[in-house]
């Protein structure tokens, strides 16, 4: 049995993110498509003496205790299996905080997945799944990741093959988005934009690169980009690169630019990281 456990928990981009309506609940009934990719932060799991959760992280803006998503996977981990026992936990962040790219949420989904495997609980994806919806939304993707189509307030998932393999280059301006303040601005009506969804996954399934790179679409980036005008010129940038697309993940401001060509990528990364900004990223799809 182990005692200790190093783990990686990738990014996430959206492909697409439609948004159908709004619930009786508050929250949204949405339709995105979701990749991995390479980008990832360190999980380390280790057993301790006695009982409850430590967290240390590298970054000392997050805190460490209730309210952090990892620690609060962990606890909810050891609460549900009724495991008594010590856990100390450190993260090593890489990816953005407020990023749309599912940070908070993927390390939460590490932590699940590396506490099944310490503590050899034997729980299933689908039962981690369920565990993880009640950290949030976006929890249970990032436990099973890869190339899928998610419904419901993304809870629903359907494992999609994996796409075809592209470069990314990742730009995160200084501001933030809330998530929660863009989807109280969004307004769904006749006007609005909704990417081709259905349209994406033929894409995706027959590795049809200008397929998926032509059907980028993000309804909640008009948003985002009233708060954040930078966004359009990141992505003015990224297509004068040779980008094949280019895209704000999730509810933003994270922008990335898709590359089949590996050298354009690396000279649009370089261009962004002597162009001030602090936040730029070279990475590319995983499953």
């Amino acid at each position: 049995m182990k005692d200790r456990l190093e783990l990686e928990a990738h990014a996430k981009i959206n492909l697409a993110l439609d948004v159908i309506g709004k619930r009786p609940d508050g929250y949204h009934d949405v339709k995105m498509i979701m990749q991995s990719i390479k980008l990832c932060d360190r999980v380390v799991l280790e057993k301790t003496e006695g009982d409850g959760v430590t967290l240390r992280t590298d970054l000392g803006m997050l805190t460490c205790g209730k309210g952090n998503l990892v620690y609060d996977a962990a606890v909810l981990f050891l609460e549900q299996t009724g495991i008594r026992a010590g856990v100390s936990i450190f993260l090593e962040k890489h990816i953005p905080v407020a990023a749309g790219l599912a940070g908070g949420s993927t390390d939460a989904a590490a932590v699940l997945r590396g506490l099944n495997e310490l503590f050899e609980t034997g729980l299933s994806a689908e039962e981690l799944c369920e565990m993880g919806l009640r950290l949030g939304a976006d929890v249970p993707y990032c436990i099973t990741g890869g190339t899928a189509l998610a419904e419901g307030i993304g809870e629903k998932l359907t494992k999609l093959p994996n796409a075809p393999l592209f470069h990314a280059v990742l730009v995160k301006p200084d501001a933030s988005a809330s998530t929660k303040e863009i989807y109280g601005r969004l307004v769904l009506d006749e006007k609005t934009d909704h990417p081709d969804v259905d349209g994406m996954i033929r894409a995706i399934e027959e590795k049809d690169y200008l397929g998926i790179s032509s059907r980028l679409g993000n309804v909640l980036e008009p948003v985002t980009r009233e708060l954040c005008p930078e966004i359009v010129k990141i992505e003015q940038a990224m297509k004068s690169f040779g980008a094949e697309g280019t895209l704000m993940s999730g509810s933003g401001p994270t922008v990335f630019g898709l590359f089949t060509d590996s050298a354009r990528a690396t000279a649009a990364f370089m261009h962004f990281r002597v162009g001030g900004y602090r936040q730029v990223f070279l990475t590319a799809f995983t499953e």
